[in-house]
């Protein structure tokens, strides 16, 4: 996937536990750490609203858009 999350990176440099974080969203642990680790698909512009709220940030602190080298086998 191009899209990397930077969650984690944020967190710490506010110094703020997953665990403040996910009360102050109102988010499950499992969500926050699943997004904090990469392994979501999708986030809702809500969750990404508040998240950026509490942690006085922008999405683009958050969300890094890495270019894909193209595999071999995929250029024709």
């Amino acid at each position: 996937m191009s899209i990397i999350l930077r969650l984690d990176r944020v967190m710490a440099d506010r110094k703020m536990s997953l665990k403040e974080l996910a009360e102050r969203v109102e988010i499950s642990n499992v969500n926050l750490s699943n997004l904090k680790t990469g392994k979501v698909r999708a986030i809702r512009f809500s969750t990404l609203d508040a998240i950026c709220r509490e942690l006085h940030c922008q999405p683009g602190d958050i969300l890094e858009y890495v270019e894909e080298e193209e595999d071999e086998d995929e250029k024709v």
